[in-house]
């Protein structure tokens, strides 16, 4: 059975109901969010990071895919996790600047923080690797002289 565009773009339209925050909490999800704006118009977002921040209180950085107005290619936008009258989380756009420049410094410092920790890492693999370096040099040369 041949489909046509129509059926096509039905089924790519298809909205599977998710729980998000289970999508939000998912490291390994790289699946695209998508919203609905006020207009009706379909808004397609990477995820960028969560954030708590505050008391009680969730966030995440989510960066448009979609082009919307007023937003560069290079920038991301905060929103807060909320809960609708069902219970359900929903994304609200956090309208307030310092709160959302407060969230952003969260994620800068959580960034750096990840940074230091694998540069660390690194510089102790580093270290270790050349101290098994110099012993196994240190055996090599105690075994020379030993047949000589």
């Amino acid at each position: 059975m041949a489909t046509t565009k129509k059926d096509q773009k039905k089924v790519e339209e298809e909205i599977v109901k998710v729980d998000l925050l289970d999508v939000l909490l998912d490291e390994n999800n790289t699946a695209p969010i998508y919203m609905t704006d006020n207009n009706g118009r379909r808004l397609k977002f990477d995820q960028i990071a969560v954030i708590p921040y505050g008391e009680d209180a969730l966030y995440c950085i989510l960066k448009p895919i979609s082009k919307i107005e007023g937003i560069s290619d290079d920038e991301a936008i905060v929103f807060r996790v909320d809960e609708d009258d069902n219970g359900e989380a929903v994304l609200n756009l956090e309208e307030n600047e310092e709160v959302a420049i407060a969230v952003f410094d969260q994620y800068y410092s959580l960034v750096e923080e990840e940074e230091k920790k694998k540069a660390k890492a690194k510089k102790t693999a580093k270290t270790t690797t050349t101290k098994t370096s110099k012993s196994t040099s240190s055996k090599t040369t105690k075994k020379k002289t030993e047949t000589k």
